[in-house]
């Protein structure tokens, strides 16, 4: 066994991770921009909701708390711990292969 060996695994097991963190990033960023009551107009709070709407699309409303605050929170909070459990769990099992 060549001391490179695993290398690539260990790449791609990074990139998955990185990925996960990003997409975990930007619907965090959302949830505190929808909570600090950003400017909707601005086009950097209109292309972080868009991203994170997509992201989250599958989660997304999928609480019916009568708060839309709460709402926000949980579904695109679940949408976040999701990827990032999932994309970090994924990761490791390509490192560990």
């Amino acid at each position: 066994m060549s001391p490179r060996s695993g290398t690539g695994s260990s790449t791609a097991a990074r990139v998955i991770a990185v990925v996960a963190d990003i997409m975990a990033f930007i619907i965090g960023l959302w949830i505190l921009m929808y909570l600090l009551d950003a400017n909707q107009a601005n086009g950097l709070v209109e292309f972080v909701r868009d991203s994170a709407r997509w992201l989250a699309g599958w989660s997304h409303d999928l609480f019916t708390f009568d708060e839309e605050w709460a709402r926000v929170v949980a579904g695109y909070g679940l949408a976040a711990v999701v990827y990032l459990f999932i994309g970090h769990a994924v990761a490791g099992r390509v490192r560990r292969s």
